[in-house]
């Protein structure tokens, strides 16, 4: 079930638009469009949902202010530092606003220093109420999570809440 809607009885176009609309993914090598500047790049996942042009840029502008990056629309992705890129996908991810961020891996890429930073936009994201759910190999980045959830060999091994630190990298808050 996601949001009352039984994903288990979908067709694949079905599957496809609820995608679309709920979820947004942030991808550990980012798959961002290479010859596509960093406002193309988050406009994207608009095009499928019938927008203009200009309603695709005014929220794809939105989202890219929203994760500090206004000022490097016009820069394609090897114009990017890798924290940078990360920012674009994750704006991408936001565009639609979905009810569920699906995140895996979104630090393997990044160096420390940036990792504590697109944690810290991960914790203004879930202060606004946005469901994050991350997928990691990285027990530091797990235990900033409000909840963990362990599979072994495709099962559920431990399920449980934590309350995490205020903010990631050390500072108590």
């Amino acid at each position: 079930m996601l949001n009352g809607k039984d994903v288990s009885q979908m067709n694949p176009d079905e599957l496809a638009e609820i995608r679309n609309r709920e979820i947004g993914f942030i991808f550990q090598s980012f798959n961002l469009l290479p010859r596509a500047t960093a406002l193309d790049n988050v406009m994207q996942p608009l095009i499928y949902r019938g927008m203009s042009r200009s309603d695709r840029k005014k929220a794809a502008t939105e989202a890219l202010n929203h994760v500090g990056l206004g000022s490097r629309m016009d820069h394609l992705p090897n114009q990017l530092s890798g924290g940078q890129r990360q920012r674009v996908a994750i704006a991408r991810a936001l565009v639609t606003k979905p009810s569920i961020l699906l995140a895996d891996e979104p630090t393997g890429n990044l160096d420390t220093r940036t990792t504590v930073e697109i944690m810290k936009l991960f914790d203004e994201l879930h202060e606004q109420r946005q469901t994050i759910i991350v997928v990691t190999h990285e027990s530091d980045i797990a235990e900033h999570c409000h909840r963990i959830v362990r599979l072994e060999d495709g099962h559920v091994a431990d399920d449980h809440r934590i309350h995490p630190l205020r903010t990631f990298g050390g500072e108590n808050g």
